[in-house]
């Protein structure tokens, strides 16, 4: 029997369409599938911790989940995802779900529904303390053992020194950031912060440049224990500079003994000419001694008008400001020396 044209392309087209219901079918029910974890990779949430590098490719992720036996068909994934335009993904650490399957995996992948870390940098922390802290995170565990030199050439952030350069603040990041990104996020944002604050300073203040202000905004933030204080105690420092007086303030000694300083100030650490000894030096001292947070620059560049010149610590986070050195000496005497015969 003899079989049309007409007839056998109908037969051809009903076969293919058969074929390819079936391979759409096998597809679907593939990409729906539940992921394979193995036990004992998973966390106390029965999650699996996958973290995507920068720079990879869908093709080079799937294969790393086949080898890791987390899916079978790689082939298949990064197919679905290359005609359903999909196959630009985001680099980051992710949960895996024992529920997760190839397509929603590709979901993750594609809105970049990266796990998100925080990180808490207060304010008045030295450069030195910033490392610390950075590298008890696993994550950035190489600072501890990167010089400063080598740290700021990775971030390209050209700096002679980085003290007070970097914004106190509280930096969220994902799996596959780096140390880098982090040092740049918190650098930009604190020369935005002294760019804006410099723009609208009040006038006729020491200061020759936007950094002499960091520098004294560095200054405050040591010195200030009550929130409020601050701008009486940029008042204070911004007459003594005026007035060529010297700022004698402890926290800049402290900086300058490094390591030397085990929690007192002894009469010959005062007594010690160092680029920091704001009892032996006139003027600011040549860097910030920590990063201030914007209220301390702000305070730097608005000081509260006033006549005090000294003050001291009262005990109870506060200070005693005084207009004359009678007026000090006799603070000092009720708050300082009195207490300490107590």
């Amino acid at each position: 029997m003899k079989i049309s044209p007409m007839r056998l392309g109908i037969v051809l087209l009903l076969l293919l369409s058969l074929v390819t219901a079936g391979l759409l079918g096998a597809a679907k029910g593939y990409l729906d599938a539940p992921v394979t974890l193995v036990a004992s990779d998973l966390d106390e949430n029965g999650r699996l911790h996958w973290t995507i590098e920068k720079g990879s490719n869908l093709h080079q992720v799937s294969r790393l989940l086949e080898n890791q036996q987390i899916i079978t068909q790689p082939r298949l994934l990064t197919g679905f995802a290359r005609l359903s335009g999909r196959s630009a993904i985001q680099a980051g650490s992710y949960w895996i779900n024992p529920d997760d399957n190839p397509r929603s995996l590709l979901n993750k992948f594609n809105s970049g529904d990266v796990i998100r870390y925080q990180i808490t940098f207060p304010e008045g922390w030295s450069f030195a303390q910033w490392i610390v802290h950075l590298a008890s995170k696993p994550q950035f565990a190489t600072a501890a053992d990167t010089s400063v030199t080598e740290l700021l050439a990775s971030a390209e952030i050209d700096l002679e020194h980085p003290e007070g350069w970097f914004f106190p603040d509280t930096y969220s990041y994902s799996g596959s950031d780096s140390l880098s990104d982090i040092l740049v996020q918190a650098h930009r944002r604190m020369q935005q912060v002294l760019a804006e604050e410099w723009q609208g300073r009040e006038m006729n203040l020491p200061y020759r440049s936007p950094y002499d202000a960091l520098i004294m905004a560095s200054i405050i933030e040591k010195e200030t224990g009550l929130a409020e204080e601050r701008r009486a105690i940029a008042g204070v420092f911004v007459r003594r500079l005026s007035a060529n007086m010297r700022l004698q303030t402890d926290p800049t000694v402290i900086y300058g003994m490094g390591d030397r300083y085990q929690g007192n100030i002894r009469r010959r650490d005062l007594k010690q000419l160092t680029a920091y000894n704001t009892y032996r030096i006139k003027g600011l001292p040549p860097t910030p001694i920590a990063m201030p947070s914007a209220a301390a620059i702000h305070a730097a560049l608005h000081p509260e008008p006033g006549s005090s010149l000294y003050f001291v610590a009262r005990g109870d986070g506060g200070h005693y400001f005084s207009d004359s050195l009678e007026e000090h000496l006799e603070a000092v005497r009720q708050y300082q020396i009195k207490d300490r015969n107590k």
